[in-house]
């Protein structure tokens, strides 16, 4: 009933409000871009995306980059664009690797993402080829990510070589270690930068600090190893349990380790000890290659290595410890006031950090022209180590290997020799005896003591307050409050002092004041370090007896 102006007005001015062809076309072209780019997206390392043929794949956390026998991620999958909340399936700690559990996977997926098993299973092949591919890049990149080798000047090798060659050189490395910030600890700080210097010989030693929790083991630990060069060092915080085995062949070799807590690497106590002991450890582990079958690949990784910790718990590590060199930090109240007082004079800008940094380049510089070289000890037949020493081959090889470190860091004061097959080596002196005998005193007392670090200094210590009190009589209570101890920490060490005879219960009852305990001997602990000194001066003197007759 209208002219055709109006049916023109009314198509002119139409109003889309959806247009299903536009939105079709719309998404085709989101597809087709998607599938352009498809690939493994690694810009989020906790948060990998792989997208193909409308099917997004994310791996929430990433992967494990060192357990190469196995691909476990936790994965989400869905369609694009999705059009239901139902359109995605989710499962955690999937090990791709594993076919029964992804052919279950590939049909709870195919069901819920309302797509063909076959379309999934090939998205996933490919996304495995992609995720190895990845893994193997990043752990190359790992392994080149490696400190430059340390290149000396002639006047800075000349300079290291003029301090290796000085008179009283480890007094003067000591009093140096000082200067870079190390108080006190004067044995300890020497004994672990030799025990460290130690990683070029064919077998190195180990060492271990022990002490309760604050006592500032980790810090002795870290300031002694910024003396050494940071491509001869590989510093751990944590480990997994099979992370020594995926480094490569050679990469440990004369490194020295730092593990900052053993307390924290109880899973790798086993790899570490065979490292120790074999300098080599392996491991047969099953991958699957391009084709998709498996094959087994035998991990071999070789030593020697020298490894330095710490720990609270000496018993736990008792396998490891009986390989190492035990230290125990210095708790006393002394040491303490002279930590806190080098701590005010930092706050204050009194200490000179560009000498410190000075003087730990030098050191640095020192390590770098170390050499490994034979060391023959003519004297060792005659050196012998007291009876009172408890597993004694152990501690035994470890002596005459110190004695030798000594003679290493020595090696520029050294005449060179040749043996009859024409092969360099130095010599053991005398002087090397006596300061490897004044270093290893306590170690050697350590050693030969029944009760634990941790005891022996509290007993001590009790010995010290009893005997300002002239007394050898206390009450548990009393102690407790003087000490400002834990309750349970003194029980420990009541009982462990009990079990040894050290103590005898003399009166009262748990009930009132408490027992009433004696010290059944005062000087126990100075007997012990009277004979293991008297053992180590005999030998050394014998020895120069024949020197002397000799001459």
């Amino acid at each position: 009933g209208h002219n055709g102006d109006y049916l023109k007005h009314l198509i002119n001015n139409k109003i889309s409000l959806y247009s299903f062809s536009f939105s079709i076309a719309n998404e085709k072209e989101k597809v087709e871009k998607q599938e352009a780019k498809s690939g493994l997206n690694t810009e989020k390392e906790d948060y990998l995306i792989y997208e193909k043929e409308g099917i997004k794949t994310v791996l929430l956390g990433g992967i494990n980059l060192q357990q190469i026998d196995r691909l476990r991620v936790t994965i989400l999958m869905e369609r694009i664009p999705k059009l239901s909340s139902l359109h995605s399936i989710r499962q955690s700690g999937m090990d791709l690797y594993n076919d029964n559990l992804l052919e279950r996977f590939i049909r709870r997926a195919s069901e819920k993402l309302e797509v063909n098993s076959q379309k999934i299973r090939l998205i996933l092949s490919e996304l495995i080829e992609e995720l190895e591919q990845y893994r193997m890049t990043k752990m190359e990149a790992f392994r080149n990510k490696k400190p430059k080798i340390r290149k000396l000047s002639e006047a800075r090798r000349q300079a290291a070589m003029e301090y290796l060659q000085s008179s009283d050189l480890l007094k003067r490395t000591n009093e140096d270690i000082g200067k870079t910030g190390v108080i006190g600890e004067e044995k300890n700080r020497l004994l672990m930068y030799l025990i460290m210097s130690s990683r070029k010989r064919e077998k190195p030693l180990h060492i271990i600090s022990l002490g309760a929790s604050g006592t500032g083991k980790t810090y002795l630990q870290e300031r002694i190893s910024e003396l050494i060069p940071e491509e001869e060092k590989i510093e751990i915080t944590m480990l997994s349990d099979n992370a020594f085995y995926y480094f490569s062949k050679e990469e440990l070799k004369n490194k020295l380790v730092v593990i900052e807590d053993l307390d924290g690497a109880e899973n790798v106590l086993y790899p570490l000890r065979e490292l120790m002991s074999k300098s080599r450890i392996t491991k047969t582990v099953t991958i699957k290659d391009n084709n998709g079958k498996m094959r087994t690949v035998t991990l071999e990784v070789e030593g020697p290595i020298c490894v330095s910790g710490t720990t609270t718990k000496e018993r736990l590590y008792e396998d490891n410890a009986n390989r190492s060199i035990l230290i125990y930090r210095d708790e006393s109240r002394e040491q303490k006031d002279r930590i806190m007082q080098y701590q005010r004079q930092l706050s204050s800008g009194k200490e000179n950090s560009q000498n410190q940094e000075a003087i730990k380049e030098l050191f640095k510089d020192c390590q770098t022209i170390l050499r490994p070289i034979k060391i023959i000890n003519p004297y060792a037949e005659d050196l012998k180590i007291p009876v009172e020493v408890f597993k004694p081959l152990r501690t035994n090889a470890h002596y005459l290997q110190f004695i030798e470190v000594v003679t290493f860091y020595h090696q520029y004061q050294r005449e060179v020799k040749r043996t009859a097959q024409n092969e360099a080596y130095i010599e053991t002196t005398l002087e090397d005896i006596a300061a490897a005998n004044q270093l290893l005193n306590e170690v050697l007392l350590y050693k030969s003591d029944e009760l634990s670090g941790a005891c022996r200094s509290f007993f001590e210590r009790l010995k010290r307050h009893l005997k300002n009190q002239k007394t050898k009589v206390f009450y548990a209570s009393e102690i407790r409050q003087i000490f400002r101890m834990n309750p349970e920490n003194l029980k420990y060490y009541l009982r462990q002092l009990k079990k040894y005879n050290l103590l005898k219960i003399i009166g009262g009852n748990r009930y009132k004041k408490g027992y009433e305990y004696e010290i059944s001997s005062i000087e126990e602990y100075e007997q012990l370090q009277g004979k293991i000194k008297t053992v180590l001066d005999k030998c050394l003197e014998k020895i120069q007896s024949k020197e002397l007759v000799g001459g």
